[in-house]
């Protein structure tokens, strides 16, 4: 399969294979944001005495999707995308069912991991895919798109879970999610066809393995932005984890936080809609580091008002959109920028990239989550430490060279 190609595969076009990827990828946003409104009814159900354990409703799903990928990476390359992906569909639907009938909070954090490692499995085959089928600007394009689409789930799902919540208790919404992912295993496996070269596949080596972590991890641009999105990402899954209790308990105002939610899920679609359109003239660089120089003016913003107690709801609010629109135009062009250099182990490189992003934006975003102590003020903290450490990263991966358009060549044979 050429990267120059129109189309990824014969009888899937363009179109069809970027609906398909974003809908496989809506599995992991509606198994974090289709929460988000429960935590506080399952904290009560679970008889959580500590106001943030609810945050690790969250951080296992996160764990257990970071630990798997570097396992899901090895099967990829193995034994191809497509089987590895739908077995990955159904562990993700038969955990969520699971949840749903936990009789306590331990039964209920191990589901939340399985999920998330059934999740895993779908995000590293998806990235994998993308880069068999398409590579440099053509492949920000792709995941933009694809990233636009995904963003439907964030804007929608806290909606769908406050709505389930007026209807039925806490154990419905791992229902929907369950019949959601049987619906998209179905769908894969009806439309999807296997997109690596059979020449591509390599037996399980684990001297092989070590060899492509190595090259993962030694190639600077690689790892660079895989630091520099896992760092903005840690401050997202820090706000995911004390929202619900920043509305509840800052603002007093609950049931706005899906529409407000959704607000701020809105304007990273849209700022990936823009990144489609302008990445092919300006290149990935200059946007990712323009984004990046936008979420830190935001986030310091939001720190002076907070350090200065006038943190209003309003004012919260517009300033979460604005940050939100620049992590959506940082985040596809940095996954494109991390993963040029390696196309040749494609699936290797999208799960140490995935392990390293995931499991460092867990624990940022998790400590965050638990210095919340009833205002918003170490939430402005984190964004604006974890902005400014990300441009650093960035700086020093392009020797101090931001903004320039520079393709990096594909290192691969």
């Amino acid at each position: 399969m050429t990267t120059s190609s129109p189309e990824p595969h014969p009888g899937l076009s363009f179109r069809a294979f970027v609906a398909l990827v974003a809908a496989i990828q809506t599995v992991v946003a509606l198994a974090i944001d289709m929460m988000v409104p429960a935590l506080g009814q399952i904290a009560q159900s679970m008889h959580l005495g500590d106001g943030n354990a609810r945050q690790w409703i969250i951080t296992s799903f996160v764990l257990g999707f970071a630990a798997a990928q570097l396992l899901f990476g090895l099967a990829a390359d193995r034994f191809g995308r497509r089987p590895i992906l739908i077995a990955s569909l159904m562990l993700y639907s038969l955990a969520s069912f699971v949840a749903a009938l936990a009789p306590g909070f331990a039964w209920l954090l191990a589901a939340r991991a399985l999920q998330g490692v059934g999740a895993a499995g779908a995000q590293v085959l998806v990235v994998a895919m993308v880069r068999d089928c398409y590579a440099g600007r053509r492949m920000a394009q792709v995941n933009s798109l694809s990233f636009m689409v995904f963003l439907a789930a964030p804007i929608i799902a806290p909606s769908l879970g406050q709505a389930v919540l007026l209807i039925a208790p806490w154990p419905a919404i791992f229902i929907g999610l369950g019949l959601y992912g049987m619906l998209i295993t179905s769908w894969a496996a009806r439309r999807l066809p296997e997109t690596q070269h059979l020449s591509d596949r390599c037996a399980i080596n684990w001297r092989a393995f070590y060899g492509a972590v190595r090259l993962t991890l030694g190639n600077r641009t690689a790892l660079g932005y895989t630091l520099a999105g896992m760092l903005l990402l840690g401050s997202w899954l820090g706000f995911i984890n004390s929202a619900q209790q920043v509305f509840a308990e800052v603002f007093h105002v609950p049931r706005l936080f899906p529409l407000i939610f959704a607000a701020c899920a809105a304007c990273m679609a849209v700022a990936a809609l823009l990144n489609a359109r302008l990445v092919e003239h300006l290149g990935m660089r200059r946007l990712a580091h323009a984004a990046l120089c936008g979420f830190i003016a935001v986030a310091l913003l939001q720190a002076f008002i907070a350090l200065g107690g006038h943190a209003g709801l309003l004012a919260f609010a517009l300033i979460q959109a604005a940050m939100m629109f620049c992590f959506g135009l940082f985040t596809g062009n940095c996954g494109a920028i991390a993963m040029e250099p390696l196309g040749h182990i494609a699936g290797t490189a999208a799960a140490v990239q995935g392990f390293v992003n995931m499991l460092g934006a867990a624990l940022i975003g998790f400590c965050i989550g638990q210095l919340f102590n009833g205002t918003v003020l170490p939430l402005a903290i984190g964004f604006g430490l974890c902005g400014i450490v990300s441009l650093a990263v960035a700086a020093f991966t392009e020797r101090g060279r931001l903004f320039h358009p520079q393709t990096i060549r594909d290192l691969s044979p």
